[in-house]
Parts: C-alpha cells; structure tokens; sequence
C-alpha cells in the first residue's frame, strides 16, 4: 500500500478524507528516547520491517527520521523530518522535531502544524528542561498530548511520584491507560485500563478483568508482591486522578498517560491505539481575517519549514507546507499571499523520512513537499486564491550574534547564496548592518553554528568561519510614529542592521543597552518575536 492509498477496507474509509488523518509530533528532552519511539511507532503500524538504532549497519535500506549525516553520527535529531504512514483506516503524519534546544525555533514552527504531541519522559530523569519549554508551546496553542513514559524496565522514579511532577510543573491533569507492574529488574508488564487486561512485558496477555477487583482473584499475580504493590498504587492513582474526557483532552488540559519502554518496544502498539482512537482530526487554523475550518472547500496550508538539499545529487529545495483545507490535487495553481504570485504545484510529494513518493491527492491535515527555486519561504500562505494568512509562525530573537567570515573571497557570491537559502529554512537568522557590508547571523544555540557551517561547506564549498562581535542581544524594532523610528534608527545608525526581509533590527551591546534604548525611545517597540510573513 502507497503512502497516498486509503485503507478501503476500513469503516473509516466513509468518513471525510480529512477525518482519517491524524497528524502529530513527538516532543521530549534530549536522550529520552525520542527517536527510538518514533522507529518503534513506524514498525508497530508495519511501516517498517524493525525499528533500528540510529547508527544502522552498512547496507540496510534507511528508513529512519534522522538522514542527515551530522544527526546519524551524533545521534541526534537535528532537523524536522516528515513520515506520512498508515494504521488502522488512518493516515498518520508523524512530524519528528528536534530534541537539541538549540534547534527550539525549528521545533516551535513544526509544531504550528501538528494537531497533538506524544510527550515523551525519562521515567529517572521526570520533567526535564526542554521537556518543560516544549509543552509550554503546545499549551500557547491548547495541542493535546498524550504522555508516554519511558524506560520504565529501567530503574527510575515510582510512577505516583512521577504523575506529581508532571502535574506539578506543568498544572496538566493526567489520567492513567497503561499501569505498570514494577520497574527495572523487577518490572512484570502492565495493567492495560482500555482492555482490561494484564500485559506481559513481552506483550502477551496474562490475565483480564471486567472489574479491576476481580484481579484479586487470580493466586499468581495476588501471590506476587511487585503486583500487589503495582495494583495498590493504581488504586491510589485512580482515585485522585480524573477519568478521561475527550473534549478535555482535545483542549489541551488532560493527558492519557502510559508507561513503557520505546528500546522494547513495550506499551507502543498500545500508544499506536491511543493515538488512532483520541487523537485529535485536523483543527482550525489560526489565520487572518479568520481561522480557516479544515471542512471549507477551497485549498488553504501554509509552509512551516522549508529543507535544502535533502537529495544531495539534485541539490533540490523543498516546501514542506500543512494543508488546512480543500482537497489538492497536482497540478492545482495556487497563490502565495505573500507575493501574490501563482503558481502550479506539478510535482507535489509525501514523504517517508528521506524517501519520497508523488502526491497525486492530499487533504487537510496532509503534509505535502512543494519543490520551489526560493519561491516559498517559512511563513508562507498558499489559496486558491483568497487573501487569507495563516498566523502563528514566529522568528525569536538570537541569542548568539557572530560576523561570518569568508575564507576565499573569491566566492563571496556562493556565501551570500548558502546563507540566504539556509536563512530560509530557519537553519540561522541573517542581519546586514546599514553601515558597512558585514554578513551577521544570529542562532539561539552554539550547535547551530556547527550545522550551518556544515552545510555551507558541503552543501555549496564555501568554507566560512565566525567571530564574536561586540552585541549579545538583538530586537526588531518598530513603532506607530515613522519619524521617531526614523530618528531612533538615525541615533543609532552604527547598531542598526536589517533581516533578510528588510526589517529593522536593533542590536546591543548586553541587556543593560537595550532596556536603556527602551526607556530613552519609549515609542519604539523592541520585539524578541516577530511574526512570519
């Protein structure tokens, strides 16, 4: 079966096309088995033939998320790739985001285009920083999640403990669907709430239940001390925890928790399950003038990233755009609001990781790659022709500002164009300063760095360096008095530079100049975000 092909045989199968589709990302801190979840999600729906690790032996066809040669060697994920797949009568677009903090901005775009988050924690670590800093992004825009807890065959926090937590430092109601029996060494399975059964941890079941008292009844498991303390703390947890609700749920203020081990491949087909029967259908859009309904009939997405270079050989650009509404078909015409500009979509793709296959028909909430010359640009709104923008999508300020330096001046004109098309996917920000032709580049961690100059080096052979420059904070600036920005930017010519859009930018020395230039120019805004467009 193609990535494109409906599962016929499905009750689903009647319903809208875009009422099938569930599209989703997975969020954790780095190490807490992200990666490995989403390999093991792959294979539970038969997309795969086995989940592997993400250094694969030479010779096994690549089916993993994480293709980009720095990824593999290091392990992580660095950018945000697509794995449109099936189960079970849907259509899954599983979006894998960065788990490195210093790739925040491309995670935070990619999830403006997902309608729920797998929620992955390390059962010994709990709530981690990046874990915390994700979800408050999901919570800005109400994405439900599901909470799945990891390497629980691992010794790690007691799962009340770990419930608290996560209620604590995120104020999320949680409600249990997978219990488990011990941890570590003595971890015995699960206790499955949806099917009333004890679980092996080799996914066998071991027993069911109609009531969970009647368990009680069962001499092996009530002769086993890890199980009787299992069932005391699940009492203990469904007692002081809420019963699921679904429309709770798809507002963002419950999350089903289950415990297991993604390395195992414990308690996935059960998250699979999860997800396929809660999960969430395509939502509206925030957009201007008004939020787009994924049932209007006219085509509307919008591009949330954009990958250079993802098959080395063509050197190909890619717009990896959401669709909202209306059903696209290839070779559709469509308008970019932002240049007003039409144009036909002839070689639409889904895609598979690194693989690829002809997107001859997608719906709402499909992602689909638009092959583009620098046409589209994160931010983007494509129609069929109204005048409508999709909001939501923000560049953050940097934290880290560097001058590039090129090493061979001879290829000035190849660096400009890395940094432009790199700056267009939301690898790095880039500034030119009103005075003087220095290049600028702004990114929020220093690992950012490393990628872009990378990938300036292998993608286009310009080898470029950085050095630190005397600003360490930089802010959009604008205001309603054009003469006072006028007169703002005049005063401080020297620390002006432009975006790659033309925008005004104020860069400072430390935070101390910048709340100074705040106080003496109080009609000036000074923006850390700023919206997309």
């Amino acid at each position: 079966m193609t990535l494109s092909t409906a599962a016929e045989a499905s009750p689903r199968s009647n319903a809208e096309p875009f009422r099938t589709r569930r599209t989703f990302a997975i969020i954790s801190h780095p190490d807490a088995g992200k990666t490995t979840l989403t390999e093991r999600l792959l294979a539970a729906a038969g997309a795969i033939q086995s989940a592997g690790a993400v250094r694969g032996k030479a010779g096994v066809r690549s089916t993993r998320s994480d293709w980009m040669e720095m990824e593999q060697q290091r392990g992580i994920s660095i950018t945000s790739s697509v794995m449109t797949f099936e189960y079970d009568g849907l259509t899954l677009n599983l979006l894998d985001t960065p788990g490195h903090s210093d790739f925040s901005e491309d995670t935070y775009r990619t999830l403006t285009a997902v309608d729920a988050a797998i929620m992955v924690i390390d059962s010994a670590k709990g709530i981690e920083a990046q874990t915390l800093k994700l979800f408050e992004v999901c919570r800005l825009r109400d994405i439900p999640i599901i909470t799945f807890i990891n390497k629980v065959d691992r010794e790690g926090l007691a799962p009340l403990d770990l419930i608290d937590e996560i209620q604590g430092k995120l104020a999320l109601d949680l409600t249990p669907v997978l219990w488990p029996i011990g941890q570590g060494v003595d971890f015995r399975g699960y206790i499955d709430l949806l099917e009333k059964r004890v679980v092996s941890p080799q996914g066998k079941p071991i027993a069911e239940y109609e009531a969970i008292e009647d368990l009680l009844d069962n001499a092996a498991l009530v002769d086993d001390p890890v199980f009787m303390i299992a069932l005391e703390t699940l009492e203990m947890a469904k007692a002081m925890l809420p019963a699921f609700d679904l429309e709770t749920f798809h507002a963002g203020h419950l999350s089903p928790v289950l415990f297991g081990s993604a390395l195992k491949g414990i308690s996935v087909a059960e998250l699979l399950r999860t997800l396929g029967e809660w999960g969430p259908e395509p939502r509206p859009q925030p957009a201007i003038p008004a939020p787009i309904d994924p049932s209007e009939k006219k085509v509307t997405g919008f591009v949330f990233k954009v990958q250079a270079n993802m098959d080395a050989n063509h050197r190909d650009r890619i717009a990896f755009v959401r669709l909202c509404s209306g059903t696209f078909s290839r070779g559709m015409r469509l308008k970019n609001v932002r240049s007003g500009k039409d144009m036909a979509v002839s070689n639409p793709m889904f895609f598979f990781g690194n693989d690829r296959e002809l997107a001859e028909q997608a719906v709402a909430g499909d992602i689909v790659g638009i092959p583009n010359h620098g046409t589209l640009s994160v931010g983007d709104t494509l129609t069929e022709g109204a005048i409508i923008n999709v909001t939501g999508i923000p560049n953050f300020a940097p934290e880290i500002i560097r001058r590039v330096r090129l090493t061979d001046h001879m290829k000035t004109k190849q660096m400009a164009k890395a940094l432009s098309d790199l700056s267009e996917e939301g690898v790095t920000q880039v500034f030119r300063r009103i005075v003087g032709a220095d290049w600028i580049v702004g990114v929020v961690g220093q690992l950012q760095l490393e990628v872009l100059s990378s990938r300036v080096a292998k993608e286009y052979g310009v080898p470029i360096t950085f050095e630190s420059l005397n600003y360490e904070v930089a802010r959009w600036i604008e205001s309603d008095d054009p003469k006072e920005l006028d007169r703002f930017i005049t005063a401080q010519k020297m620390n002006i530079a432009e975006d790659r859009n033309g925008a005004p930018v104020f860069l400072a020395q430390n935070a101390w100049w910048a709340d100074r230039a705040k106080q003496d120019f109080p009609k000036i805004r000074f923006l850390a975000t700023k919206e997309r467009h």
